[in-house]
């Protein structure tokens, strides 16, 4: 039996707000609405969802507060943003990523257009999707089936994208992956993104992972791994266990 999957929809605008939410309904999805800032953070307290489309200039709360505030609360922290907003210069983009947003779209957009991102987002957060239920790597251990990330048996709350990110470095195991190359790895084919992107998802990402963050390499001009040293060691450790 499919369960109906739910999606909290933050706009103020509220002709576009139901326009969204019709179309959402049409395509099977359970809608709920909000039209600031702080009926947002009442509305994903009550009933998680299963993705927040939010946007950025809303009364009350901004969309990039309200996304702040969603990662620090652990029911919220790993529910998919994908934030809705009329800006559409790079500076802005970042500003919404750093946030917390797991992907970014531009008014006007398509319906159509729209829903393939939700799709698109939706099955990224699909554990069913990993073949493998534990990642390691040093004093990381990365867990796709529950969506948890512990470091030395402390769990740090990511994004989506940083979890997927994270995954795709420790799957790596030590081989340098290009900006390109990570994100559609870790986001899919067919989603616009900066290299400034994944350069604000990779500081955020060291940032949660406190002094474990080291493993992360930059290769300049290239990209980014995983210290192959550590994910060797975390393999052996399991070989032998």
């Amino acid at each position: 039996m499919t369960t109906t999957r739910k999606v909290l929809i933050v706009e103020d605008e509220r002709d576009l707000a139901e326009l969204v939410a019709l179309n959402l309904e049409r395509a099977g999805f359970d809608t709920t609405l909000a039209h600031d800032g702080r009926e947002a953070l009442a509305a994903a307290a009550r009933s998680r969802p299963d993705l927040i489309l939010l946007d950025v200039m809303l009364p009350e709360l901004s969309g990039t507060e309200v996304a702040k505030r969603l990662r620090l609360d652990p029911s919220t922290a790993d529910v998919p943003i994908i934030m809705l907003t009329a800006k559409a210069e790079e500076a802005d983009e970042v500003i919404g990523l750093a946030s917390g947003a797991d992907d970014y779209v531009t008014k006007p957009f398509s319906l159509r257009v729209l829903l393939a991102r939700i799709e698109t987002v939706l099955r990224r957060a699909d554990p069913d999707r990993d073949q493998r239920s534990t990642l390691n790597a040093g004093p990381i251990e990365l867990r796709t089936d529950t969506h948890r990330v512990l470091v030395s048996g402390t769990e740090v709350h990511l994004t989506l994208t940083e979890f997927r990110l994270l995954a795709t470095l420790i799957e790596g195991a030590g081989a340098v992956l290009g900006r390109k190359e990570l994100m559609r790895r870790a986001i899919g084919p067919g989603v616009r993104v900066t290299p400034r992107t994944i350069d604000v998802h990779m500081t955020a990402l060291r940032k949660k992972l406190g002094d474990a963050g080291r493993l992360i390499e930059t290769v300049r001009g290239v990209g980014y791994r995983l210290d192959a040293a550590a994910t060797a060691d975390a393999a052996a450790d399991a070989a032998e266990g």
